[in-house]
């Protein structure tokens, strides 16, 4: 394996934020927006979602993890080695 556990969670990490922030805009629609009277935003939704968004988000990621694993282990998305060479 060409990266450890922690370089893959890493990874995970990553993809799940970025996913995430891809995720938070969908199923929100314009509202007829009056005045808010309750202290809140004007362009908050009214019913966020947030619990659906989040596990829609990590299963996503979960698959565009995968997909980025397999594509460095087989090479096709070759890694730099960190390692300094004395050549």
């Amino acid at each position: 394996m060409p990266i450890g556990p922690l370089t893959m969670l890493a990874i995970y990490i990553t993809v799940w934020w970025t996913v995430l922030f891809a995720v938070l805009p969908l199923g929100t629609a314009k509202e007829t927006h009056e005045p808010p009277t309750d202290g809140s935003q004007w362009g908050a939704p009214k019913n966020p979602n947030l619990k659906k968004k989040f596990i829609t988000t990590t299963w996503v990621s979960a698959i565009v993890w995968v997909f980025i694993m397999v594509l460095i282990v087989t090479g096709w998305l070759p890694l730099p080695s960190l390692a300094g060479s004395n050549a």
